[in-house]
């Protein structure tokens, strides 16, 4: 069973907030009566009876000093920016295993934390940005990919590793070649829509596509890695529950944010070895 982290931030706010608010209604009020009281009773109070007269509930002392953190964090994380770890090499070489990225909450609009309803419009999606997005099979799992068809396009890719977005060739620069796990790995410089990046191809791996050419629907997104031979997007999902017209698509409402910065890389999950910081900066 995953973790909704969301939910348990929202309910920890709700129960905290609560108990901030009990007290300043009915306890904070009862406290002062009761001090007021005792100060009528006496010509010279104790300052130990008075202070244990004004002490609060530890559960209220402790659901009043959390609060204003958690809400904070519950505003940052909701609106503003989230922290995600790159568990996979699906985005090489734009991001690798172990990256720490930054997404950008409210690129794409205000979303409600939990129900994930949008309440204010900001942006949409542009080709080329790297989006984080919940897998449409599992939306309990993130994703990120790069968007690569809008709404209407027409997504073409062929067997020889070539990208038409609308019947046009999707320009791309070899660089160079690297070693890969079954022969050389091409990398080329590829620009999508306003923005050039990266992409790798291992051009002696060849994977057999259940299509070649998609139609995205209305407020649908089509999703690959850059990492083009290692990467389980949009080409390769088949859910049987999903109609085929949406197979392979993006909904609107799975949208999380915008990936735009590398604060910090990790790649040993063991944590053995020391942070690195030399892939520090902004994300294409």
């Amino acid at each position: 069973m995953s973790l909704n982290f969301p939910l348990l931030l929202v309910i920890a706010v709700a129960v905290c907030g609560a108990l901030a608010l009990f007290d300043l209604i009915f306890l904070a009020p009862r406290r002062r009566t009761a001090i007021g009281n005792y100060h009528g009773q006496v010509s010279q109070p104790d300052e130990a009876v008075v202070e244990r007269l004004n002490k609060e509930p530890l559960l209220v002392e402790y659901g009043k000093s959390f609060f204003p953190v958690l809400a904070i964090v519950l505003v940052l994380r909701s609106f503003l920016i989230e922290p995600f770890q790159i568990p996979s090499g699906s985005m090489k070489p734009t991001l690798e295993v172990g990256d720490f990225i930054l997404v950008n909450k409210f690129a794409y609009g205000i979303r409600l934390p939990v129900l994930d309803v949008k309440v204010i419009d900001v942006d949409d999606p542009q080709r080329g940005d790297v989006m984080v997005f919940r897998y449409p099979s599992d939306p309990s799992i993130n994703y990120i990919k790069r968007v690569v068809g809008l709404a209407g396009d027409h997504i073409r890719y062929t067997s020889d590793k070539r990208l038409f977005v609308n019947d046009q060739l999707v320009a791309q620069q070899l660089l160079g070649e690297e070693p890969g796990s079954l022969g050389s790995v091409a990398l080329y410089e590829e620009r999508l829509g306003e923005v050039e990046h990266l992409v790798r191809k291992e051009m002696n791996r060849y994977r057999a596509e259940p299509g070649h050419e998609w139609v995205v629907p209305q407020g649908h997104y089509f999703m690959m890695g850059d990492n083009r031979d290692n990467s389980n997007d949009s080409r390769y999902w088949n859910d049987p529950a999903i109609p085929q017209p949406l197979l392979g698509m993006v909904p609107d409402q799975n949208i999380v944010g915008k990936a735009f910065a590398i604060w910090m890389s990790w790649p040993d999950p063991k944590l053995r070895n020391l942070p690195n910081f030399s892939r520090v900066g902004l994300i294409h």
